[in-house]
């Protein structure tokens, strides 16, 4: 008997600005598509990675992490279908 694998994927964006077309066309398509064949897809928004080039700006990071999940949302993402958080928020 053979053990069927869990396909599993992580992506994410950085909060560092409002999305636009770019990352529609570039991302979010993709995603899409990804949460219709992966078995567990998971949506990081990468607060913490953001700081790296952000450091001397940490309120454009935190302003925008709402901003980019509601982006994704409207353009289709599933929360049925991704689990979506924020990286700051997972203590591990």
């Amino acid at each position: 008997m053979e053990k069927e694998l869990v396909k599993r994927v992580l992506t994410g964006d950085r909060p560092t600005g409002r999305l636009h077309l770019g990352h529609f066309v570039g991302s979010i398509q993709n995603r899409l598509k990804l949460q219709e064949t992966y078995t567990d897809v998971f949506y990081m928004v990468a607060d913490v990675q953001a700081l790296t080039d952000n450091a001397d700006n940490p309120e454009k990071v935190r302003d925008h992490v709402r901003e980019v999940v509601i982006d994704n949302l409207s353009c289709g993402i599933d929360p049925e279908k991704t689990t979506i958080f924020v990286q700051s928020m997972i203590p591990q």
